[in-house]
């Protein structure tokens, strides 16, 4: 992915650059219940994630973060508006925090969408090696107060990365 941030908490991040990321739930059983001897799973592990590495494989990976205040943004919808659907649109700068608590509310969305049997219990986002953020419980402390007054992209159960189109 890419990313830049623009606020000046760094300045060799308001230069558009990129990282690996990697990220890693960990998902319970919203009701713990007895394995029934055959199957003895709660959900089958394909089922499980399918919707979700969709989600990171076609929607994120090779995607570009951007704050919503980032005049970048209004260039790419008028110089280049067929890219703008491979623009992660954030409330603020894309920090790994700010991307960790956007992308572990989006897998709650999916997993109560799919009758709500898993929950996300902790999300990490590696974005380099020496930088990991790892969250648990909920995303609703992380999330900026702006961020919780609709049903913004995070929050819902579809394929979409911001709310411009």
């Amino acid at each position: 992915m890419g990313h830049r941030l623009i606020t000046g908490s760094s300045e060799r991040c308001a230069i558009p650059h990129g990282h690996n990321e990697f990220v890693t739930v960990t998902l319970e059983a919203r009701t713990p219940e007895r394995l029934d001897g055959a199957r003895n799973m709660v959900v089958p592990f394909a089922e499980a994630k399918k919707r979700w590495h969709d989600f990171i494989d076609t929607r994120l990976d090779h995607a570009f973060q951007i704050s919503e205040s980032d005049p970048l943004l209004s260039w790419f919808q008028n110089h280049e508006p067929h890219r703008v659907d491979r623009l992660v649109v954030t409330p603020g700068d894309p920090t790994t925090e700010l991307m960790a608590a956007l992308l572990y509310s989006k897998l709650q969305a999916f997993l109560d969408d799919e009758g709500g049997v898993l929950r996300c219990t902790s999300l990490s986002l590696e974005e380099t090696p020496t930088n990991t953020v790892c969250l648990r419980g909920s995303p609703e402390p992380f999330l900026p107060e702006t961020a919780l007054v609709s049903l913004p992209w995070w929050r819902r159960a579809d394929q979409s990365v911001s709310d411009l189109l």
